[in-house]
């Protein structure tokens, strides 16, 4: 006899579908105000910070110029900020306010693939806005092809680790505007204290176990060995720390999550 069990739910890869083609929908049918503002963030950095103070940083900082160095960074943190908003203001709201997980719910699906989903669409969002950050580098000859084709994909991994530690942080929150001392307490400094806009090396020798301890220190690593396609076993260790932080913060964050959205 069949067990009954086996045909309750689609497969896999088809619950995950759903949920990224739902989010993916709902994005796009408001593209331009959705995706030009992270568009035009680093863009405006980039001419702000890049060109402007890069004029008056002559020595190379990593082995590159300035405003090489500052581009590569801001192919992932684009990914950061574009996954911690979905993750975090974006979940939050569909949770509390517009209750669309309960819909979705009701469909054949368990809460981990409703959680998992979330976390593929907000690598998804990495890859796309990490993509677009490269035309812009590529377009001013800022970076070189072919190797740093693979940036994207960097820009996805952090999209997830990032989507699942903003879920971790979705789980405690109680009212949305807890979500500013994430974002200005933890997202902010982590920006300036990852290697992005200076390496981490120039850091007093107290500071640097921290920032090798927060995530975005490892994407910024991997982007920029890409971009200058410098490759080092360091990087087999940042891959490492990425792939174990996704697992070890989305398990907790689906746990969490689980009991709250049954409740």
């Amino acid at each position: 006899m069949i067990n009954s069990n086996v045909l309750k739910y689609p497969p896999l890869h088809r619950r995950l579908y759903s949920v990224w083609y739902r989010h993916m929908r709902v994005y796009t049918k408001n593209i331009l105000s959705n995706a030009f503002p992270p568009f035009l963030e680093p863009l405006i950095f980039l001419v702000g910070i890049g060109l402007g103070l890069g004029k008056y940083i002559t020595e190379p900082m990593g082995g590159v110029s300035y405003i090489e160095f500052l581009g590569a960074g801001l192919l992932v943190t684009t990914a950061m900020y574009t996954s911690a908003f979905e993750c975090s203001f974006g979940t939050f709201i569909r949770l509390e306010f517009e209750k669309v997980y309960d819909g979705m719910l009701a469909a054949p699906m368990t809460v981990n693939n409703l959680i998992i989903g979330e976390m593929l669409w907000a690598g998804s969002k990495g890859f796309f806005f990490s993509f677009a950050v490269l035309c812009i580098l590529l377009v001013f000859g800022i970076v070189a092809l072919p190797y740093s084709l693979l940036t994207p994909l960097v820009g996805f991994l952090t999209g997830v680790m990032f989507a699942a530690l903003s879920l971790l942080i979705t789980s405690y929150v109680k009212t949305i505007n807890h979500f500013n001392f994430y974002f200005t307490g933890l997202l902010s400094p982590m920006f300036f204290f990852s290697g992005v806009v200076f390496p981490v090396a120039n850091l007093p020798a107290f500071v640097r176990p921290i920032a090798e301890i927060v995530p975005l220190t490892h994407s910024v690593r991997l982007v920029r060995a890409i971009c200058s396609n410098n490759y080092r076993p360091i990087l087999l260790y940042d891959l490492l720390y990425i792939a174990v932080f996704i697992i070890v913060v989305g398990f907790f964050a689906i746990k969490r999550l689980k009991k709250r959205l049954v409740n």
